[in-house]
């Protein structure tokens, strides 16, 4: 057949082969007339369907490396397996053709022909399960393997792996134990996939269970893409020592199967475990790849280990990687803006033979977070002047930018183009990213409006939207918000809770942050946490309710923090209150004696009630408890091009007289 003709011609000569192959299609259609056509004589597979007159040419039609046009041009010229038009035998392997190049408009023809030619549909119905599976279109592969049930394992796995690819995890296993139902067994395909659809929708139990099934069999020993599989469950469901231990136990162990922990590890936040599995794989000298690399820039990046990147980055240099691989590239330019080296993260972007709206987007975010928003909207701009469209992680990255550096006019022709592309309707981070825009620049209605309009509104989007609210203090439109979103459903989380209370405390609204104190449980299902015990001591503080935020505090299920008696100390000062302010003080030297505002707070308060001897007992007891203050230091470049460094009590000779009368003139 065309296989063995292939392997004649070696793999260096695959390009080649191919484009022959092509060519001598293309002469075939261009005037059948010059072909034998072979078709009705044929007795063996080996012997080709159409031969050349004067080159002998041969030519299949079910081979496996024809042009992807070419099954569809002879289905549309008549063409068949077989010279006869009756009702005879359509060559299956055209179908398995556009299985393999997923060529569906291809594959429903030829579904059309067979069944327009009265052909038993069945006995094409494992290949057109596998097509239609393979081409994505899932429904009309079940449609056809629960009309006919196949004793083949072969459809099966095609339509289980179908599910896993497009995220459709409990089909997928409702097809298996269907599949089971009928008595046909799994094999290290169905198992594969299996695992893929328990790795994407976190089924941990049913994973456990095939990794039972699978033990039990010995398939482990001998089949690495299933083992990688079990690896990569176990990591995405986030059962990193489980998945550690599958790889240890391996006979053999993959650069894939690696990835998968090192990715595991990366994704959960664990980025020194990703480190340590990384260098135990160039132990073992395996070799890492695109994949494993961007896994690791991923850890870099997590835990800001900007030194290791590097070398990373110096490693990828010498293997030539960021020429082809756009994910990587990417990956480094994070890896740099997450590790606040914006400059090198830029200069990797644009050294990149292509770049795209991720990696512009991955700087963009750098520039947003490290609070640089004018850069990140330049690069925004630069970006669309090289004409690449802007994608979802963009805009929220760009609005983000818009609402660091107050520019609502950019934000409102940010805005104007997500409306046209039609994101909001689909795509809840947008959504909350334009409301946080709207928000944070102070055009509140506008936000508002903008929530009100989003098909899909959560937690998120209301929390928004309060924080804006009561960061202007509009203390009212905060809680009409807060009784908004139980009306729709919408349950108020720990950061609700903590805006609304703080509000309340800033504004003084102590009615009201106490309701929503006491209703957290029965409202939100939520126990108050520290910060909201913090946040309460401070509302009755500031309010003058001295004796309740202490009742507050003797009632909290767990110990006062640093905080809870900064709060405390700072309404007594307010207030002038002595007595719990000596009591706040001795139990706040108990969690932290170096505490050095608690006894500033102290002084102050004794001070202000005239207690001289008092304070200056307490200072006494600051210095015996080392409980030193923070020097304050500045520094200047003088005419000499000369840094200074000098601090509050600084007696040090040289400069400090120059310096002292520097000082003055600032203050003159």
């Amino acid at each position: 057949m065309a296989g063995a003709l292939y392997l004649k011609t070696g793999m260096a000569g695959r390009e080649d082969f191919e484009r022959r192959n092509d060519l001598s299609w293309k002469e075939f259609f261009r005037d059948p007339s010059l072909w034998w056509d072979k078709r009705s004589t044929k007795r063996n597979p080996r012997q080709p369907d159409f031969k050349h007159k004067l080159t002998k040419q041969p030519l299949w039609m079910d081979s496996p490396y024809n042009p992807s046009w070419v099954a569809e041009e002879l289905i549309s010229r008549g063409f068949t397996a077989h010279h006869a038009n009756t009702a005879e035998a359509l060559s299956p392997s055209l179908i398995w053709a556009c299985c393999k190049t997923k060529d569906l408009s291809t594959g429903i023809k030829l579904h059309n022909e067979l069944q327009s030619r009265g052909l038993a549909e069945k006995n094409y119905s494992r290949a057109l399960v596998s097509m239609y599976a393979k081409c994505g279109d899932l429904q009309r592969a079940q449609a056809l393997l629960d009309k006919h049930n196949s004793s083949s394992i072969v459809p099966w796995n095609a339509l289980i792996a179908g599910y896993a690819r497009q995220g459709k995890g409990q089909n997928a296993l409702d097809c298996f134990e269907q599949m089971q139902r009928e008595g046909i067994s799994p094999n290290s395909v169905t198992y594969t996939c299996i695992l893929k659809a328990c790795a994407r929708m976190r089924a941990i139990d049913k994973g456990k269970k095939i990794h039972e099934e699978i033990s039990k069999q010995g398939l482990l020993e001998h089949d690495i893409i299933l083992s990688t599989a079990l690896v990569d469950m176990y990591a995405k469901c986030g059962c990193l020592p489980q998945a550690q231990g599958v790889l240890e136990k391996l006979p053999s162990r993959s650069v894939v199967s690696w990835n998968a922990l090192v990715a595991g590890y990366a994704q959960q936040g664990h980025g020194r475990q990703a480190l340590d599995c990384y260098e135990q794989m160039r132990c073992e000298g395996i070799q890492p790849d695109s994949v494993t690399y961007t896994c690791i820039l991923k850890a870099c990046a997590g835990i800001r280990a900007i030194d290791k990147g590097k070398q990373i980055h110096n490693e990828i240099l010498r293997q030539g990687l960021l020429e082809h691989d756009i994910m990587l590239s990417t990956a480094l330019v994070d890896m740099y803006a997450k590790c606040s080296a914006l400059p090198q993260a830029q200069s990797v972007l644009e050294k990149l033979l292509s770049r795209d709206a991720i990696s512009w987007s991955a700087l963009i975010t750098g520039y947003a977070q490290e609070g640089k928003g004018q850069q990140a909207l330049e690069c925004y701009e630069r970006m669309q002047s090289e004409g690449i469209h802007p994608d979802s992680g963009t805009y929220v990255a760009i609005l983000n930018a818009c609402a660091l550096t107050g520019a609502i006019d950019k934000g409102k022709h940010v805005h104007d183009e997500i409306l046209r592309q039609e994101l909001l309707e689909h795509d809840s981070l947008v959504g909350n990213a334009l409301v946080d825009m709207y928000a944070k620049c102070g055009a509140l209605p506008q936000a508002q409006s903008v929530l009100e309009k989003l098909p899909f509104r959560d937690v998120v989007s209301w929390n928004t939207l309060i924080t804006g609210y009561a960061q202007k203090g509009k203390g009212q439109q905060a809680l009409e918000c807060y009784e908004q979103m139980q009306q729709e459903g919408i349950l108020p989380d720990a950061v609700t809770y903590h805006c609304l209370l703080n509000m309340c405390s800033h504004l003084g609204l102590v009615e009201e942050g106490q309701g929503l104190f006491d209703s957290m449980e029965a409202v939100g299902g939520l126990k108050p946490d520290l910060e909201c015990f913090t946040c309460m001591v401070d509302l009755l503080g500031r309010a003058g309710h001295l004796i309740k935020a202490v009742e507050v505090i003797q009632g909290m299920p767990f110990t006062a923090s640093s905080a809870i008696w900064h709060c405390l100390l700072g309404a007594c000062l307010k207030w002038v209150d002595v007595n719990v302010g000596t009591w706040a003080f001795e139990q706040a030297i108990e969690v932290d004696r170096s505490d050095v505002s608690v006894y500033v707070l102290m002084v102050n308060i004794f001070a202000a009630a005239g207690m001289q001897e008092k304070a200056k007992d307490i200072e006494t007891m600051r210095i015996k408890n080392k409980a030193w203050k923070l020097p304050w230091c500045s520094s200047r470049t003088d005419t000499d091009d000369r840094v200074h460094e000098f601090f509050i009590g600084d007696t040090k000779p040289a400069q400090s007289e120059e310096i002292d009368m520097k000082l003055r003139g600032c203050w003159s």
